[in-house]
């Protein structure tokens, strides 16, 4: 054993690792105009350390980061270029039960995304459930004339 060894057994110290982040993928809104502003959302986030891919679409005001970054970082970055920024705040329209609930349906969404919103169930007692569920095969009392 070197010095350098037994004085580490001495004071039993260990090396500390850092934990590495979680590869993920954070979508962020920001209104970009033209391709100024664009390249100016791209350069602050593709220069984040971690950040593997970036893609811009100015169409949807949709910038997505894929890689080790904290989403609350890459938000900080995005408004620090002097743009108002949000996280992606839509899911696609397919995943929703009741896109038009209030809240959830919005005009300014892309295409094929909603809001993404608390879905509220229908009160059982409403008369549009009933009849709705009364030819349901999940009920057991259901109607069996078919």
């Amino acid at each position: 054993m070197g010095a350098l060894d037994h004085i580490l057994d001495w004071f039993e110290v260990t090396p500390r690792r850092k934990k590495r982040k979680a590869m993920q993928t954070v979508e962020i809104k920001v209104k970009m105009d033209c391709d100024g502003c664009e390249r100016r959302v791209r350069n602050a986030v593709c220069s984040m350390k971690g950040a593997k891919t970036v893609e811009v679409n100015r169409k949807q005001s949709r910038v997505t980061v894929t890689g080790y970054v904290d989403p609350n970082k890459v938000l900080k970055r995005v408004k620090n270029t002097g743009k108002r920024a949000e996280f992606w705040p839509y899911v696609p329209y397919n995943l929703v039960a009741y896109p038009y609930v209030a809240q959830a349906y919005d005009k300014k969404a892309p295409a094929g995304y909603v809001k993404n919103a608390v879905q509220a169930l229908p009160s059982p007692n409403a008369p549009d459930e009933k009849f709705t569920t009364l030819f349901s095969d999940e009920n057991p009392n259901a109607c069996s004339i078919m």
